[in-house]
């Protein structure tokens, strides 16, 4: 048993009781943290260096394995007040605070990645396109997957918005957009719907094919991505749909929400207990440590 002082999980903002813990309880606990399991399971277990000098360790590991990404998703003119088909309540009074963040310098967040719905005119989401011409927001339809007939989702018709080569589909204006590393296109098959910038929601075949695979995890993956910020529209479905795939891909992600407005903003506070119970997807103030890390100098 190892008795050490609650400051440094206080520091790591995890659960803790004071007392005495063994080395397995403190395995647990390191694996919860935001740094490497694996070494902070090594380090723990050395109990003859002292919890003090083994927190001060893993903190170093943890500074020294930081590198962020900012994922902008969805920021178009289809998606914004005051002429989007599709526009978010008050979508463009984010787009200050997604400025803030793009002007970061390179070496403080070395990613900055739009994504932008792409849809072909055929696209399954839209309601025109269904016979009888169905109201949208309201109207549901099962879509089945391509690659297994046997798989199938039901998801909700919208007019159509975000059409390849449109004005509707441009990222909005008043958007710092030269400062974007990346830009990503997403549902561009017209036979599925892609909420998340990463891939359509059928999981993959025994071979690792999917349906939709934009690149993005590829690319955080290549670039060595270890932390991903999500902002932009709309929070209760691109955003949260991105930001659950980004922790599948075993990246720490968190959305900041005051860079993100939802479609439905009073089921909000539901959607964010459902992101985090579910999915593992934390939402953070602007205020926050997550945060604020990225805003201090070297």
């Amino acid at each position: 048993m190892v008795a050490f002082q609650t400051g440094f999980l206080e520091q790591m903002k995890l659960p803790f009781r004071t007392g005495e813990f063994d080395g397995h309880l403190l395995t647990v606990i390191a694996k919860r943290s935001p740094t490497r399991p694996c070494i902070i399971s090594y380090r723990l277990i050395q109990f003859s260096l002292g919890i003090q000098r083994t927190a001060n360790v893993v903190m170093a590991d943890s500074q020294s394995s930081f590198r962020p990404a900012l994922l902008v998703v969805d920021m178009q003119e289809d998606f914004c007040p005051p002429s989007g088909s599709l526009a978010v309540p008050l979508g463009r009074t984010i787009t200050p605070l997604i400025n803030t963040l793009l002007t970061l310098p390179p070496r403080t967040l070395p990613l900055k990645i739009a994504t932008q719905d792409w849809h072909p005119p055929n696209h399954i989401s839209f309601a025109p396109n269904h016979p009888s011409n169905p109201p949208p927001f309201v109207t549901s339809h099962t879509i089945t997957n391509p690659l297994n007939p046997s798989q199938s989702y039901t998801t909700l018709l919208w007019p159509p918005h975000c059409i390849q080569s449109t004005p509707g589909a441009s990222l909005i204006p008043e958007l710092s957009s030269q400062h974007f590393t990346h830009i990503i296109k997403k549902g561009l098959d017209p036979r599925v719907e892609m909420y998340s910038a990463f891939f359509d929601p059928f999981p993959p075949t025994p071979t690792g094919e999917r349906v939709c695979d934009s690149g993005l995890a590829k690319l955080l993956h290549d670039e060595k991505v270890t932390h991903v910020y999500v902002v932009g529209l709309a929070g209760d479905y691109c955003v949260k749909h991105t930001a659950y795939d980004a922790t599948k891909e075993g990246f720490q992600t968190v959305i900041i929400e005051e860079g993100t407005k939802t479609v439905n903003p009073g089921g909000w506070e539901e959607c964010k207990k459902e992101m985090e119970s579910i999915g593992g997807v934390r939402v953070v103030s602007v205020e926050s440590e997550e945060v604020q890390r990225l805003f201090k100098k070297d």
